[in-house]
């Protein structure tokens, strides 16, 4: 997909972007992106989501270059949401406790670097956050037995926009493909 061409987004029908001035934006990886944007766009505080290409080398890839495990690109979600502390705890709960970050660079059946656990954040007291919630998601999946987080946490790097078919791609296709699992585990941040 054209970063100058952008499509409307399904649920929220407002343009994807990349700036988004007035609230909060994280970058979240935890498997095929396709299920993990159904999970964040029905949350409330959710504003609006798109799916692409993030932390890697190469500008501008492809669904199958990054399938190939070359690119260093993870599938993730762009989380657009409410400004505030509350509502960034709420995304970052949502984050551990809908997915295995104990799984190294996989998420179920879907295995590969791009499917890696992974948080890039904006902004600074995003990372003090989010290095706080990791703590208390490895305390819950210690206390269930599961083993320790693979999560990245990382500073924002690039992000580039999956192809329009990607989008809201469970909205478009209801029966589609969706590997999103949780641990079980309940994450008290705040």
């Amino acid at each position: 997909m054209s970063q100058s061409s952008l499509p409307i987004h399904a649920i929220f029908k407002d343009t994807l972007r990349f700036e988004w001035p007035n609230d909060q934006m994280l970058f979240v990886g935890m498997g095929c992106f396709w299920g993990v944007e159904r999970l964040f766009w029905k949350h409330p505080l959710v504003k609006s989501t798109s799916v692409g290409y993030a932390g890697g080398i190469i500008e501008f890839p492809t669904y199958e270059q990054v399938c190939s495990g070359r690119t260093g690109h993870a599938e993730v979600v762009q989380l657009v949401f409410a400004q505030g502390e509350q509502a960034l705890k709420e995304m970052l709960k949502l984050f551990w406790e809908n997915h295995d970050p104990t799984q190294y660079h996989r998420q179920g059946p879907d295995i590969g670097s791009q499917y890696r656990s992974v948080i890039f954040t904006l902004e600074p007291n995003q990372m003090k956050s989010v290095e706080e919630s990791l703590v208390i998601a490895k305390q819950a999946l210690t206390k269930k037995g599961l083993g320790v987080p693979t999560t990245e946490i990382l500073p924002f790097k690039n992000y580039y926009f999956a192809e329009d078919y990607h989008q809201q791609y469970l909205h478009k296709n209801p029966q589609g493909y969706c590997s999103l699992k949780g641990t079980g585990i309940q994450c008290v941040i705040g």
